[in-house]
């Protein structure tokens, strides 16, 4: 009788088990998504992307080459043979430097395009003195891929930040259900035994035998609770396997023996590098989302600039140095072809009305770039308030589930003394796993508010 007394006054101690599971710590689940996930590498293509686009605006410099032949053989009579080749070299500033050879013959070229037997050469310039001097297409193309690159970078950082924050998530729900699993998987053990228990004592008489239907439906809630509780963590499971990657885009899966880690709340904040944060200033200055409306803006500028610039006349101003391939030893500067060709709308309404449209957006995007600033100070402050709310009620909580523990373990001394009933102790176990179940929750909710604040803080690396 005394050993059966003293298994119903331990029902409440964990039981000692061998642990041969190995712990997947939360660092080094993070260290697997953002090394291997593929959203991870899919953000990074952006900046790859925006390099090769650099490298297209880029080509807009590079020097060419051009030739142009034709020509006409018809009843054993050479009508023209025209023969016509360059190559250009454009500048920062519209400026074109160009050097070109000509050699036409024939019964029938025209006049104007009569060159000396052994062809014409030139060189010469080319300089636009409205439209395109300044700026034009190709400078504001340069700029917008150089421009686009930060802006990759800006949208690459959050893009990683909302994967890990995600993955954070599926971590921290698979150890909460865990958690649950093993509370449960406890509890379950120690109604099995006080049923049992109970069951002797009705044997011997010292206990009427309804108490042994009351120890019974404890029994079968906890394998109900438990089995609910594992059905949960098998859909965590999966869920966490979603994040889970190798190398070549190979998925893993998560083996029933790894088990998450359980010193979370204590690391937590190191793994997030919450421990270490600037002033609230630098960090909004330091935002990638504050960055991409300012690399966005930037790129409303340059096309702003492209529209003011067509406002301007466009006059081309073109000079070449002609002379005969064998003199150029003897320079004559008499020998010249020069052009200017100006174009010019009298109303500008299409121009104007494009630079009007570009202001507005550059506009827009200010009042946003504003709103953000201090959406993204105020969540800073709000979820600092709630991190610390929630170490409050953490610390409130355990002190709870101590108050059940002793509770429970006082009404199991008076049961042994026969002054109490299964009914009262189910009823106090019943509060202590509320309690622990509340715990279970309450640090959950706490890890995803890290998350959280890592999420708004944006800063993955």
């Amino acid at each position: 009788m005394k050993k059966i007394i003293a298994l119903l006054l331990f029902t409440t101690f964990m039981f000692a088990q061998e642990n041969t599971s190995k712990v997947l710590t939360f660092n080094e689940y993070l260290g697997y998504v953002k090394k291997f996930h593929p959203l991870v590498k899919s953000a990074n293509l952006q900046i790859s992307n925006a390099q090769a686009n650099l490298m297209m605006a880029r080509g807009g410099f590079d020097p060419k080459i051009e030739v142009d032949f034709d020509k006409k053989q018809f009843k054993d009579k050479n009508y023209y043979s025209i023969l016509n080749s360059s190559f250009k070299i454009p500048t920062w500033y519209g400026i074109e430097v160009k050097a070109g050879f000509e050699s036409n013959d024939g019964f029938y070229v025209n006049p104007e395009n009569s060159v000396p037997f052994n062809g014409l050469t030139s060189v010469g310039i080319s300089v636009p003195l409205g439209q395109g001097l300044l700026i034009n297409q190709r400078m504001s193309d340069l700029k917008k891929a150089k421009i686009q690159i930060q802006l990759s970078k800006a949208e690459q950082k959050l893009q990683a930040v909302q994967i890990v924050f995600d993955a954070s998530i599926a971590y921290f729900n698979w150890k909460r259900n865990y958690s649950e699993v093993q509370l449960y998987e406890n509890y379950l053990n120690n109604a099995n035994t006080r049923f049992k228990g109970i069951q002797s004592l009705i044997k011997n008489g010292d206990k009427p035998a309804i108490d042994s239907v009351e120890a019974h439906i404890i029994v079968r809630n906890r394998a109900l609770s438990l089995e609910d509780s594992r059905l949960k963590m098998a859909k965590a499971k999966l869920e966490l396997s979603n994040f889970m990657w190798l190398e070549n885009n190979i998925p893993m899966e998560l083996q029933d023996s790894i088990v998450p880690e359980d010193n979370l709340l204590v690391t937590l904040q190191d793994s997030f590098k919450l421990n270490d944060l600037m002033d609230a200033k630098t960090l909004i200055e330091n935002h990638p989302k504050i960055n991409a409306i300012q690399s966005k803006i930037e790129l409303l500028q340059v096309d702003r600039k492209l529209k003011a610039n067509s406002l301007l006349p466009k006059i081309d101003v073109g000079y070449k140095y002609l002379s005969q391939p064998d003199y150029w030893n003897t320079t004559n500067y008499n020998n010249y072809k020069v052009s200017m060709n100006v174009y010019f709308p009298l109303f500008l309404r299409k121009e104007r009305g494009s630079l009007k449209i570009a202001e507005f957006k550059i506009q827009d995007s200010e009042f946003d770039l504003k709103l953000q600033t201090l959406q993204l100070a105020n969540k800073i402050s709000a979820q600092q308030t709630e991190i610390k709310s929630l170490e409050k009620q953490k610390m409130l909580n355990n002190q709870l589930v101590s108050d059940y523990e002793i509770m429970l373990q006082s009404e199991e001394r008076l049961f042994s003394f026969g002054e109490s009933s299964i009914f009262l102790i189910n009823s106090r176990e019943n509060n202590l796993v509320s309690s622990q179940l509340s715990k279970l929750a309450l640090e959950n909710r706490y890890l995803i508010s890290n998350a959280e604040l890592f999420k708004i803080l944006a800063n993955p690396d």
